[in-house]
């Protein structure tokens, strides 16, 4: 947002949430029950803060850009969605550090909407997407509140634009404010609308292709095994490639074998 944003106090204590830090970003050391836990408990008290779904290459970006690392770590909290992450944490003791990916995130959060009266705002992606989406989560889970969607423009939005669909999600009243804008634009957004969006965001990457049928997960055994990674390269590997590359090596490097 271009007004000047007041300072956010959180309004949950961020020290009982267990953290590693890896390359300078303090990874939440938890696994999906502590986290559906805490969201259940807190959900309430959390609107207008928000979460990162933190993986090798969100990671290593905020190792090599300080402003970007103090977005990972604004936030209420950043969860493990790279399983080298939970990996690392492992080795340093943190022996309930398990992987919590956006798009497994979004799926347990789903299953209990109903009886929870939780509602939904997605904010991004097309609207072709959003479509089949919307199709798709009525089907799956009927009785879900969703409570609005909005496919935001390529292009930067003006004030007056960006002050309207935050009126516009607010009035909607919505739990949970997924947030699919892709790294690192989607945390950049969140951080910028921090204590002005009412509900959790939460930023999924690609969460809102897997969930529309856009792009199949990785089959199961790959997940466990850190794989998951190669299964989405051999899906997209012109645009993925070059960053696997990049961030991985470093990533390896840095926190691996110099345990930074």
């Amino acid at each position: 947002m271009t007004a000047v944003k007041q300072e956010f106090i959180h309004k949950v204590d961020k020290a009982k949430i267990p953290t590693c830090n890896i390359l300078g970003v303090d990874i939440a050391a938890v696994d999906m029950v502590w986290l559906l836990d805490y969201l259940n408990d807190n959900i309430h008290a959390l609107s207008g803060d928000y979460i990162c779904v933190s993986n090798v290459h969100t990671t290593v970006t905020a190792y090599e850009d300080v402003e970007y690392r103090k977005v990972q770590n604004g936030g209420i909290m950043a969860i493990p969605d790279g399983g080298p992450l939970s990996s690392v944490g492992q080795k340093r003791g943190f022996k309930n550090m398990k992987r919590t990916t956006g798009p497994s995130l979004m799926g347990e959060i789903f299953k209990i909407s109903v009886s929870k009266g939780y509602r939904h705002f997605f904010y991004g992606s097309t609207d072709e997407t959003l479509e089949k989406l919307y199709s798709v989560l009525e089907k799956t889970y009927p009785g879900i509140q969703i409570a609005g969607m909005y496919s935001p423009p390529f292009r930067p939005m003006t004030a007056e634009e960006d002050e309207a669909i935050v009126e516009r999600i607010n009035e909607t009243k919505p739990d949970f404010v997924w947030v699919g804008l892709g790294a690192p634009k989607q945390e950049k957004w969140m951080a910028a609308h921090q204590g002005c969006v009412d509900g959790l965001m939460i930023g999924v990457g690609a969460g809102f292709d897997y969930h529309a049928g856009n792009i199949e997960r990785a089959p199961e055994w790959m997940q466990k095994s850190n794989l998951e990674w190669v299964y989405r390269l051999l899906q997209d590997p012109k645009r993925l490639f070059g960053r696997y590359w990049h961030t991985n090596t470093k990533f390896i490097w840095n926190a691996m074998i110099r345990g930074k």
